[in-house]
């Protein structure tokens, strides 16, 4: 396995039309860390309201749908006295919305962090001309590519190749690459859309 990855890099490194990655910068290089922990805080909030709302559900307690109604309720139980015989239930129910607020409340720093480094880059200005573009998604550098088509590749939008012996076959389009870079613009793309 180690032979053939190695036989790949050497071709890579031959091939005089490969593009190499872009080193990140140093002002980069936190970016990335900052959008990294504030992905991971979206993915435990994300996991916290469905066990919140599994939980409550097995008391007959409904939870409508979304973030916000979720945080709204687990503010609800934070502030609530003690007056249902299920003590037990209603402190583990607490613990959970406790936990649920916090983590809310961390990923608004999170994003008030975001806003500002956006509001201080020269880059992340330019990113948000763009239509669909936030101080979340406005990340990375454009100067290293020269169309469209180099990004959507970068991206890993491409086909994938089943070519031999001179017949090039491109079959679907393969989702390759930087999975939260993709993340980040199909949402600003969906709220630009709405």
């Amino acid at each position: 396995m180690r032979h053939t990855a190695g036989v790949k890099l050497c071709e890579a490194v031959t091939c005089p039309t490969m593009r190499f990655v872009e080193i990140k910068s140093e002002e980069q290089q936190p970016l990335r860390s900052l959008h990294g922990a504030r992905d991971f805080v979206v993915r435990q909030r994300t996991q916290l309201v469905n066990t919140l709302c599994s939980l409550a559900a097995e008391y007959v307690i409904a939870i409508a749908r979304g973030i916000s109604r979720a945080i709204d309720f687990a503010k609800g139980i934070v502030g609530r006295q003690q007056t249902d015989p299920l003590e037990l239930a209603q402190d583990v129910l607490r613990v959970f919305s406790r936990q649920l607020v916090d983590l809310h409340n961390r990923l608004g720093w999170y994003e008030i962090t975001m806003r500002i480094q956006a509001r201080l880059g020269r880059q992340a200005q330019l990113f948000q001309t763009i239509p669909g573009f936030e101080p979340v998604t406005a990340i990375g550098s454009i100067n290293q590519f020269r169309s469209g088509r180099e990004f959507a590749a970068w991206l890993g939008r491409t086909p994938r190749n089943h070519s031999s012996g001179g017949t090039e076959r491109l079959r679907k389009i393969t989702v390759m690459g930087d999975r939260y870079l993709r993340q980040l613009i199909v949402v600003g793309m969906t709220s630009r859309v709405r």
